[in-house]
C-alpha cells in the first residue's frame, strides 16, 4: 500500500484529494492545523469505507512541527510515496490594504510551507520506488489577480519551485508537478459576489465553476504510474481558463 500525505486536507480540495486517494487504495495522512474536528471526521469517513487514514496536526510554517509530522508518517506507514502540498490561505484586498503581517503570513503558508514540507519529506520520497510531489498552485500564479497580490506571488513562487525541483530531483526518481486550479467551488471562494463569479465563469470555456473532485482527479493522475514520465509541468485544472 502506498502512502500519501496531503497538507491542508481537512476541507475543500485537500479533503477531496484525501477521499480520492483513499478510494484508490492509498494510506492517507490528513494534515490539518486547527481544524481537528473536520480532520478526524474525514478520517472516520475513510475508515468507514475500509480505507486507512491518520490525521496529523502541523502548521506548515513551523519547521519543527513539519518534521514531527513526517516522522509520524514514517512510524504509521513505513515511509512516504506521495506528497501533495495543498495548504494555503488567501487575502482579498489592494496592495495598500495588504499589511506586512498579512503578506508574511500568506507567503509563509502558501510558499514557504511547500518548501518546509518538501524538504522534510524528501528522504522518504527518495526511498520510494515512485516518489511524487504534487504542488497545488492557482491560475492566479500564472496570470496574477487584482486585489490578490500576495496570493498570486506565492502561487507563482510555487510554480517556479516546482520547475526547479523537477530538474534537481530527476536523477532521484522523484517527479515534481503542479496543478493550477481555476475558479473552484470552495469555502475560500465564497467571499466573491454573484457578479464576480459570473464574470469568471463567462471567461471559462467550459462555462462552469470547477469542483474539488475535478482537481483531486488531476492530482491523483499525476501521482499515478500513468504520469511516470511527466515532471516539471503545470496542469491547469481550470475549464480552459488558461
Amino acid at each position: 500500500m502506498k502512502n500519501v500525505l496531503i497538507t491542508g486536507a481537512s476541507r475543500g480540495i485537500g479533503a477531496e484529494c484525501a477521499l480520492t486517494f483513499a478510494d484508490n487504495g492509498y494510506r492517507v495522512f490528513i494534515n490539518y492545523n486547527r481544524s481537528e474536528e473536520k480532520a478526524l471526521a474525514l478520517c472516520e469517513k475513510i475508515r468507514g469505507k475500509g480505507g486507512e487514514c491518520f490525521a496529523v496536526q502541523a502548521d506548515v510554517t513551523d519547521r519543527d512541527a513539519v518534521r514531527r509530522m513526517i516522522s509520524l508518517c514514517r512510524y504509521h506507514g513505513g515511509g512516504l510515496d506521495v506528497l501533495v502540498n495543498n495548504a494555503g490561505i488567501d487575502f482579498y484586498g489592494t496592495i495598500e490594504q495588504t499589511e506586512p503581517e498579512i503578506w508574511d503570513k500568506i507567503i509563509n503558508t502558501d510558499l514557504t510551507g511547500v518548501y518546509n514540507a518538501t524538504r522534510a519529506a524528501l528522504p522518504e520520497l527518495k526511498n520510494s520506488s515512485s516518489g511524487r510531489i504534487i504542488n497545488v498552485s492557482s491560475v492566479w500564479g500564472v496570470y496574477g489577480a487584482s486585489c490578490e497580490a500576495a496570493y498570486s506571488a506565492a502561487k507563482a513562487g510555487v510554480i517556479g519551485l516546482t520547475k526547479a525541483l523537477a530538474k534537481e530531483l530527476g536523477l532521484s526518481g522523484v517527479t515534481v508537478n503542479c496543478v493550477a486550479p481555476g475558479f473552484i467551488d470552495t469555502d475560500m471562494n465564497a467571499i466573491f459576489d454573484e457578479n464576480a463569479v459570473s464574470d469568471i465563469i463567462d471567461r471559462t470555456p467550459l462555462n462552469r465553476a470547477g469542483t474539488c473532485k475535478d482537481v483531486a482527479e488531476a492530482v491523483l493522475w499525476l501521482a499515478s504510474e500513468k504520469a511516470s514520465f511527466i515532471t516539471g509541468q503545470v496542469l491547469g485544472a481550470d475549464g480552459g481558463f488558461m
